[in-house]
């Protein structure tokens, strides 16, 4: 990694510094040509110059040979133009006539003879910039036409001044290896910088490499969408940065990666555990699913990288745990029957054995009306269906044990079977261990649950009423996930699941769930005193013909 990003660096600088070199030859070409140009221009320009070569013109000296060199060396033109070469440090500075022939030259030898390049250019009143080999060697040059005095357009001859390229060299190389010394340090803090960057990735990545971080994140997204668990990952400002499959099917919802976190369809109850992330599993319901929760804040060398909240299913254990309890209930009674009746066999033989047939008699006749259906819920018949029969059964077990009588209302009716017994048994089971807790814990005795349950075609209406103090709560407050009147401690994934997985059961079905009255004291509508909830499971039975 290292090794390329220093090689991608002197690629870089070495195409930079070719482009430069390229640059700096022709700029510096240009600059000496504009210098020569310049030169050139003033020694044209000149008044003395310009009279000077007037006379030396074709025009004025038709027929007649060129001057003599000895004649032109020493001249007021051979002192311009050397003067001229002296002061700007050209190579050269040479004044032609019009056609031509040198009247001021550095060599004296050639004074009076054609130049050694074409000066049609200026001759023809053009302004000429070039790189020229002449007798003196290789130069850049500059040709500018002499007009003669009083005339804007009438040539006269030319003046030619040149820069030895030997100069422009020597200045390209001086800019070449300023150059070189920049391009180098630069090369220089590239390689450190690349180090540095590569020891900080190195330290980030953990030590790996390119390769290894994108097997790394790909075995990720496979672990990620894989596992039975969902999993909400949020940076510490909110925002979503990872959300597999599973979440987005426990938690119905459809957040993506770059969302805050209050926008992708969580309930109150999970936001709640993302905001105060103790690590503890939460029981949350949603619609009707029932998820396991927790939620942990990820800290790596003391710096906070936000929260992940992972779920899991538990609607299964819950329905599960729910018929085990009804199990568990119903053996209960069992085992106290057995037992009541073995003593009570007991005793039967007892008076046998001792020759009392009319005593035993007589206690079988009394224990026929209180024996084994003394047991039964009172107005059980009522129910036909015999999963819910058994269910209230258990309960009543249940609440029995609990100290609390559970008793049918006198308007109890239920002739059909049920469709969905795991949802009739979870909304009732609910109000029904609700309604024995408040009861066993409220001051009124005897402490009693009444249930009402009534068919009105498909539908199942449940009403349950307890002799507790009341909710203290406002009524739909009750119905909000996490929110209990009862103590936490011994519930694991605490409690405030139940009222609101009911309510929204039975709201799934088209039904209902509400409290109905909070309770407090005894009125003329309420004469046990306790809360009263009432709830509606459209299409929860099915419709049988009843003989009257």
């Amino acid at each position: 990694m290292l090794l390329l990003q220093a090689a991608l660096v002197a690629v870089a600088l070495a195409v930079a510094f070719g482009v430069f070199a390229i640059s700096s030859g022709e700029q510096a070409s240009e600059e000496y040509g504009e210098r020569a140009l310049a030169v050139a221009r003033t020694v044209a320009s000149d008044p003395e110059v310009r009279s000077l070569v007037g006379q030396f013109s074709a025009a004025d000296t038709a027929g007649t040979d060129a001057a003599p060199a000895g004649v032109l060396a020493g001249g007021a033109l051979q002192r311009t133009g050397e003067s001229a070469r002296e002061r700007t440090d050209a190579l050269f500075v040479v004044i032609t006539d019009d056609r031509g022939l040198r009247l001021a030259h550095p060599d004296p030898t050639v004074l009076g003879q054609r130049v050694s390049t074409d000066p049609s250019g200026a001759l023809a009143g053009n302004e000429v910039v070039e790189s020229q080999r002449g007798t003196l060697g290789d130069s850049v040059r500059a040709k500018v036409p002499i007009l003669a005095l009083g005339s804007a357009n009438v040539v006269i001859g030319e003046v030619s001044v040149g820069i030895s390229t030997t100069a422009v060299r020597t200045e390209l190389v001086k800019d070449l290896i300023n150059g070189a010394l920049v391009t180098g340090a630069v090369l220089l803090l590239g390689v450190l910088g690349s180090i540095l960057l590569a020891r900080r990735w190195k330290r980030l990545t953990l030590g790996l490499e390119p390769e290894e971080l994108a097997e790394l994140v790909r075995e990720q997204e496979a672990v990620l969408h894989g596992i039975g668990e969902g999993v909400v990952a949020v940076d510490p400002d909110g925002i979503v940065t990872v959300v597999n499959d599973e979440a987005r099917t426990l938690l119905s919802i459809e957040g993506k990666p770059g969302m805050r976190v209050e926008d992708i369809g969580l309930t109150p109850r999970l936001l709640e555990v993302i905001e105060i992330p103790t690590g503890e599993p939460v029981l949350a319901a949603v619609d009707e699913v029932v998820v396991i929760a927790a939620a942990r804040k990820v800290l790596r060398d003391n710096r906070d990288l936000g929260t992940v909240l992972t779920v899991r299913d538990r609607t299964d254990v819950e329905a599960l745990t729910r018929q085990l309890d009804a199990v568990q209930s119903m053996s209960a009674v069992l085992r106290a029957q057995r037992h009541e009746f073995a003593n009570r066999m007991h005793l039967v033989s007892g008076l046998l054995h001792e020759g009392h047939p009319d005593r035993a008699s007589e206690y079988i006749d009394e224990i026929l009306g209180v024996g084994p259906r003394s047991e039964a819920v009172e107005g059980i018949d009522a129910v036909s269906d015999a999963y819910l029969r058994s269910f209230l059964t258990a309960k009543a077990a249940h609440a029995r044990e609990s100290g609390v009588r559970l008793v049918l209302g006198e308007n109890t009716w239920v002739g059909g079977e049920l469709v969905g017994p795991v949802d009739v048994t979870t909304v009732l089971g609910n109000l029904i261990d609700n309604a024995i807790d408040a009861a066993r814990l409220g001051a009124r005795r005897p402490a009693e649950v009444e249930v009402e349950l009534v068919q009105e075609d498909s539908t199942l209406h449940i009403v349950v009423v307890d002799s507790g103090d009341g909710v203290a709560l406002a009524p739909e407050q009750v119905f909000v996930e996490g929110v209990s009147t009862k103590s936490t401690a011994d519930t694991p994934g605490g409690r405030g699941v139940g009222l609101a997985l009911s309510r929204q059961i039975a709201r799934t079905r088209g039904g209902e769930v509400t409290l109905a009255d909070a309770g407090g004291q005894i009125t003329a509508d309420n004469d046990r005193g306790g809360a009263v909830f009432i709830a509606s499971i459209p299409d929860a039975l099915v419709i049988e013909e009843v003989t009257q």
